[in-house]
């Protein structure tokens, strides 16, 4: 069996990777364009394997969802767009699933590169996590800094305070 190389620029599958009821999911659509078929055809092979496709794998976006989605297609033809049923969306193991579905050599190297994709963006976040705790530990540590600091000034505030006067002799060359 040769290995075709298949070039799906990153940026284009990134670009393809929606945030949808709190998962990084892809719509049916875009994943048939990818995999070259019809999104009819994807749904309908899905449709016939829909044991494989449990809800966190698989769901079809609500009515709201769909209006609110399809609302930024407004000025196509929605018929071209694919927008007159609500789509299905995959979640990253919806994706893998969707290649033993399609049973193809080029939804399998599709899907491979896709996986490939879904690693780097969770590995991504997972930077940007640690980054930002690292951030809130710095913040923690200024703002602890200047509570210190304050504390120093309210002691010495209070020193001046306490402090007597205390009338002494001069020393020194008397006039």
């Amino acid at each position: 069996m040769s290995q075709e190389i298949l070039v799906l620029p990153e940026e284009v599958v990134l670009n393809k990777i929606y945030f949808i009821r709190n998962h990084k999911v892809m719509i049916d659509r875009d994943l048939a364009l990818f995999n070259c078929v019809k999104t009819k055809r994807l749904k309908e092979a899905v449709r016939r394997n829909i044991e494989r496709f449990p809800k966190d794998f698989m769901f079809e976006l609500s009515s709201k969802e769909f209006q609110n989605w399809r609302s930024q297609f407004a000025s196509s033809n929605t018929d071209k767009m694919g927008l007159r049923y609500a789509p299905m969306v995959f979640s990253e193991h919806g994706v893998l699933m969707l290649s033993s579905v399609l049973n193809s050599q080029k939804a399998i190297q599709t899907n491979i590169q896709i996986m490939r994709i879904f690693s780097k963006v969770r590995a991504m976040l997972l930077d940007t996590t640690e980054i930002r705790l690292d951030v809130e530990k710095m913040k923690k540590k200024i703002e602890n800094q200047g509570k210190n600091i304050e504390l120093v000034f309210q002691y010495l505030d209070e020193l001046v305070a306490k402090k007597e006067i205390v009338k002494r002799e001069k020393i020194g060359y008397k006039k």
